[in-house]
């Protein structure tokens, strides 16, 4: 009887883990917005401070897709850089700092330390 509890609890930890590695896979491949890379530069704008620059991309998605404008910015002082706005079939990007944290984009507001907008997920 303790062999087949051993056995039961072994295969629901190892589905468990697998279908864990599984989903984390397809957000990755799929979802995850810090994987795309700008294709080509449109504009940039640094925030008032200058502690951030954000870097407009126009992303070509092949024949049968629209464009999408990608949003990267880069923490001046440390190099770093992170994506933060990803917006389907649009080709421009109107870019105001609201604040040293703050920027609007496409009428988008965001707060570049903790939020990101990715259009796949309204």
């Amino acid at each position: 009887m303790k062999k087949m509890k051993k056995s039961i609890i072994t295969i629901f930890l190892s589905s468990a883990i697998i279908a864990g590695e599984i989903s984390y896979g397809v957000y990755w491949a799929f979802y995850d917005i810090q994987r795309i890379n700008g294709q080509q530069y449109i504009t940039e704008s640094t925030s008032p401070n200058g502690k951030y620059t954000l870097i407009a991309y126009l992303n070509d998605g092949g024949a049968t897709t629209g464009y999408a404008v990608l949003g990267m910015l880069k923490n001046n002082n440390s190099g770093k850089t992170k994506n933060i706005y990803l917006q389907y079939h649009c080709e421009k990007a109107d870019i105001s700092w609201i604040n040293d944290e703050t920027i609007k984009i496409n009428g988008i507001q965001l707060n570049v330390k903790n939020e990101i907008y990715d259009y796949r997920r309204e």
